[in-house]
């Protein structure tokens, strides 16, 4: 049996990815299923770590962004796509797999439409409310739809979707409480606050958090995931605005948080601050109440939706770009530590929007299907 991952070229689409193959691994190991292999063909590996813990093997297929408007490199993305198109005929022709899972974003398309001239079996995810464009188009021909939202089965066939929430990596599900504060150099009796700003970081929420930095250390400790190209930026701009301050020692920066840290960081957080991306439903599963600033300009404006559909769950509020000042910031996060009683239906509320099952539901799907198709 031989599965193909597909996905784009952020961390929103490369870790779930992981997590369905993490479950497919699992699952063929139950079922005896000894000749199991897995690929990931991406224009980039993402984390070739991860994918040799994984057993996933992969291979280079270029994609062009799906640029919106027009723009001067619209036929050098095109020329890119082509080549992907090409070169993924030939890795599935010579691989041939069973079912291919494509996870969205403009590096999912070139193995898609592959496979769509190949007459393999495709099995889509959509992680927003508002889906993008390649997996709207892959959907035409998908024998199964995957969504983490309800919201967004209106833009696909009824009879081809199924709910599942977000497949979200075994490693980062369950947060360590136990030492948290004692790993992160942290003061255990003062509240944690745990800004994340994603893997390319997020310039708005960075700079707000810095000109908010001298009154929420008065209170609060401050974990501020940056993304690594921010991190030198902002130690450099934290070490000015905090040089004279006495609480300078409670606001810790990281370009990037790797597995242990992350469950360190949400084992000891009494509130998130993050983006609207595939991030919501690890802070879901971490059962911490959180403020989202979705992004104003997103694809679609998924990201807006988003965070109002994880709103009105009642596990989170959210805060509009356009509205978001230091001021608004500080207000917001004093609202929600002082109100315990808040605090606890919105951990109860995150519980409830979550869906534990998520990965082993596609998992099983697509394993089916590739059996099926196997046998024939």
């Amino acid at each position: 049996m031989k599965i193909v991952f597909t996905g784009g070229v952020t961390g929103g689409h490369f870790y779930p990815i992981i997590a369905v193959a993490e479950k497919c691994a699992e699952l063929a190991e139950k079922k005896k299923i000894v000749d199991a292999r897995f690929y990931f063909f991406a224009p980039s590996p993402y984390n070739k770590k991860m994918l040799f813990e994984n057993a996933l093997e992969w291979r280079r297929v270029s994609a062009g962004k799906m640029r919106r408007g027009f723009s001067l490199l619209a036929p050098i993305e095109f020329l890119k796509t082509f080549a992907g198109i090409i070169k993924a005929i030939f890795f599935l022709w010579v691989v041939y797999p069973d079912v291919v899972f494509g996870k969205g974003g403009y590096g999912s398309f070139p193995t898609l439409f592959a496979a769509k001239i190949l007459r393999i079996p495709v099995i889509i995810h959509e992680s927003d409310s508002a889906p993008g464009r390649a997996n709207i188009w892959a959907a035409k021909f998908a024998s199964r739809i995957a969504l983490s939202y309800s919201e967004a089965a209106a833009y696909f066939p009824k009879e081809k979707v199924a709910f599942t929430g977000q497949p979200i990596r075994k490693e980062i599900i369950i947060p360590i409480r136990s030492g948290a504060f004692e790993y992160l150099h942290l003061e255990p009796s003062v509240p944690v606050i745990l800004f994340l700003s994603g893997s390319q970081g997020a310039r708005v929420i960075n700079e707000v958090l810095l000109s908010a930095l001298p009154d929420l250390v008065t209170r609060y400790q401050i974990i501020h995931q940056t993304g690594e190209l921010n991190l030198a930026e902002v130690m450099q701009t934290s070490g000015v605005i905090l040089e004279s301050n006495q609480h300078k020692n409670r606001y810790k920066a990281f370009g990037y948080l790797n597995d242990l840290a992350m469950k360190m960081s949400s084992g000891a957080a009494s509130l998130v601050v993050s983006r609207a991306g595939s991030t919501i439903f690890e802070i879901a599963a971490w059962e911490i109440p959180s403020i989202i600033i979705p992004i104003t300009d997103s694809n679609g404006d998924h990201q807006r939706k988003n965070a109002f559909n994880y709103a009105r769950s009642g596990a989170a509020v959210v805060v509009e770009e356009k509205n978001l000042t230091p001021h608004i910031l500080i207000s917001e996060i004093n609202k929600l530590l002082e109100n315990k009683d808040g605090l606890e239906k919105m951990k109860s509320a995150a519980r409830s929007f979550y869906k534990p099952d998520a990965a082993e539901k596609i998992a099983e799907e697509i394993l089916s299907i590739a059996l099926g198709h196997e046998s024939r």
